[in-house]
């Protein structure tokens, strides 16, 4: 069964002014429990006010959305339990620290939540040492931290409240190379450990190639696709044309394609591609197998 469902999705910013736009149109999706999902598209595709709707920040113009078989605005007052069940983490968290010490900012989200102390403490040391944050870092504050370690807390105040599905709008903007992949290799490994469902929303079709288990595609406020990555990747010219790269790899291959060194498969990984071409070197005889 699906955890989250829209049903003919639409929403209209400024309805019925001049400034009227529709950012999100007639979308329809299902995402299974357990998913890690890659989204992606241009800016302004629609991508970050859909997943605005999946917690009931936004309300739809019209259709509906539901969460584990319930639509979540049937009951408005329900609405505050949706936003624990459906953690959102917008882009650049760390600016919206605002506690003395990085314990009582993690432990924000529990409290409300209105779980025990023995709860509360529970769940921020296991968080926090989920996203690489020491003991010692609790009592600091935040505001002491580097730009990775703040992002790290933002992430954490949102993963203590154990939500169903983790939705993270651009978690890796603005950090270098190395923050970034100590940041999602943690993400991964949230999800591997909790069984999860987790939308990763992103601008680099690499990171959403190594991490996603599907894919989810916006492009001018509708949805373009939602499927495994290498049947989205077989769709690399389509991808290209709407103003998003492709891995780099992908670029090659759809090269050697072109040259007629067609390996038969869509290639979106180093890791596969490694792979595919060391399995095609043992058909020739030109490696031991």
């Amino acid at each position: 069964m699906a955890i989250l469902k829209t049903e003919n999705l639409t929403y209209t910013y400024s309805q019925g002014t001049p400034f009227e736009k529709t950012a999100v149109d007639n979308v329809n999706i299902e995402i299974e429990r357990g998913e890690f999902v890659g989204v992606i598209g241009h800016t302004g595709s629609g991508k970050s006010t859909l997943i605005q709707h999946f917690n009931g920040l936004l309300q739809p113009t019209l259709g509906k959305i539901y969460l584990d078989g319930m639509d979540i605005w049937a009951n408005k007052k329900n609405i505050r339990n949706i936003r624990f069940r459906v953690g959102l983490v917008f882009q650049y968290p760390e600016y919206q620290l605002f506690e003395d010490t990085v314990y009582r900012d993690i432990a924000f989200g529990p409290k409300n939540m209105g779980l025990s102390e023995a709860e509360i403490d529970g769940r921020v040391r296991r968080t926090a040492q989920a996203v690489g944050l020491s003991e010692e870092v609790l009592e600091k504050s935040p505001f002491e931290l580097s730009g990775g370690q703040k992002r790290r807390v933002a992430i954490a105040g949102v993963m203590a409240m154990e939500p169903e599905v983790l939705i993270l709008d651009e978690p890796t903007a603005g950090l270098d190379p190395g923050g970034r992949d100590k940041i999602l290799g943690q993400i991964k490994e949230y999800h591997k450990m909790t069984g999860n469902t987790v939308l990763l929303v992103s601008h680099s079709m690499e990171d959403v190639a190594k991490y996603a288990s599907k894919i989810l595609v916006m492009n001018e406020s509708r949805l373009f696709c939602y499927d495994t990555p290498q049947n989205v990747f077989r769709r690399s010219e389509e991808i290209t044309q709407m103003g998003l790269s492709v891995p780099q790899i992908t670029r090659v291959f759809d090269m050697l394609r072109q040259k007629g060194v067609d390996l038969n498969d869509e290639v979106y990984t180093v890791k596969y591609a490694v792979g595919l071409i060391t399995e095609e070197l043992r058909k020739r005889g030109k490696i031991d197998a």
